[in-house]
């Protein structure tokens, strides 16, 4: 049998996708059942544990396939990128109605109702997904209305496809000081390759999340001397954005933020652990 990366097909030797089946060795395949996430934002893990480290986190609104529910945990499988992983069951909800809006700010409250003097209920990231249900407006400020009765300020989302085409680079900016976090991809924390995925996201395009993903198939390879504004530069376990072609844009464990960083210092800086570029790519727009 072939051996696939596991972080693109749920396949176990007791369990496996329906997909997969002549393709893995499993007990038994099934085609799962689908859930949608139901906090601001939830940890994606390799093992139903809490202590093992996150691969990837999955924001509000956004659907999973759930192979499994046990002992407190889903084995799921996201549905925009494909990512497989164990999330905690209660992070999951069906039946929810449709999403209709996206944030599209670095992050935003969501308040017990429309009013910014009333107590915040939660926090949510840019590329959460909501369903609004009405407005309301409070002193001047015009609030969407969440099924729940809960409110998000009107200005910070806009229906799901409405940014289609945007420049990328643009959005990746807005995260500039976001703390960095290893497999975050989120306002609250975010690393490298979830920067330039959720980036892209917000522009109506699908990236893959992890880096040797990107660097593999992500765009079209280019030479260091075609660089400019969008393209991406790859370390081993590392990417940054070009903003022009001597400034790059980039979630890193030097600065712990997401930074702006002149280009060749950086490629001095970090080329004493992660020697030095293994290559360019441009994504295809």
């Amino acid at each position: 049998m072939t051996m696939l990366d596991r972080r693109l097909h749920a396949y176990r030797p007791d369990l496996a996708e329906a997909g997969l089946e002549g393709k893995v060795k499993a007990s038994r395949f099934v085609e799962g059942t689908p859930a949608r996430v139901a906090v601001p934002v939830i940890a994606l893990r390799p093992e139903p544990d809490l202590a093992r480290g996150i691969d990837t986190e999955l924001l509000l609104g956004e659907d999973v396939t759930v192979f499994e529910r046990a002992g407190g945990w889903c084995w799921v499988k996201a549905v925009s990128d494909g990512y497989v992983g164990y999330v905690e069951a209660e992070a999951l909800c069906e039946g929810k109605p449709t999403p209709t809006h996206i944030v599209t700010v670095q992050r935003t409250f969501v308040y017990s109702e429309p009013e910014l003097r009333k107590p915040h209920k939660g926090i949510v990231s840019m590329g959460s997904r909501v369903h609004i249900t009405g407005e309301a407006e409070a002193r001047g400020n015009r609030y969407v209305v969440l099924e729940d009765g809960t409110a998000i300020f009107a200005k910070h989302v806009q229906p799901i496809g409405a940014l289609d085409g945007a420049d990328y680079v643009d959005i990746a900016a807005r995260f500039l000081e976001t703390p960095y976090l290893w497999g975050g991809r989120s306002g609250l924390g975010i690393d490298c390759s979830g920067l330039v995925q959720l980036a892209m996201l917000m522009t109506g395009r699908k990236a893959p999340r992890d880096t040797d993903m990107q660097a593999a198939s992500l765009g079209v390879p280019i030479d260091r001397a075609e660089i400019r504004r969008g393209d991406l530069v790859f370390w081993k376990g590392h990417v940054a954005v070009f903003e022009d072609p001597k400034t790059i844009l980039h979630a890193n464990g030097h600065s712990m933020t997401v930074a702006r960083e002149n280009f060749e210092a950086a490629v001095e800086r970090i080329g004493w652990l992660y020697e030095q570029p293994t290559g360019y790519r441009r994504p295809i727009v």
